[in-house]
């Protein structure tokens, strides 16, 4: 059986580096995986629910991992965020999928 799981690297908010198997054959969204595996607190992150409306979900990609083109939402909802840097990506605009084998990334501050 062919296996199903990306490992990710995902720093939360206290520096804390978690190595996680992400599924890539549940269509989630790197927000969804954070949220499944509690490494934010309840209601600091997704909180708009994965539609790109909110920050609250911003990482910054630290991995050279190729990641699907910044959507239009995305970029307007990243122009408007706090603690935005150049490697800033939503996690609910981040498909989990076999190329994200390897992805490291750090949730941004809660704003």
């Amino acid at each position: 059986m062919e296996d199903l799981d990306v490992n990710i690297t995902i720093i939360d908010r206290a520096g804390v580096e978690h190595q996680i198997a992400a599924p890539t054959d549940m269509a989630m969204n790197l927000m969804e995986v954070v949220r499944s595996y509690e490494l934010a607190e309840e209601g600091t992150i997704g909180v708009c629910g994965g539609m790109a409306m909110c920050a609250s979900c911003q990482c910054y990609v630290l991995s050279e991992t190729d990641l699907p083109e910044m959507q239009d939402d995305e970029e307007a909802m990243l122009s408007e965020a706090f603690d935005v840097k150049d490697n800033s990506r939503l996690g609910c605009q981040i498909q989990i999928t076999a190329e994200m084998e390897g992805l490291v990334v750090e949730l941004a501050p809660e704003s």
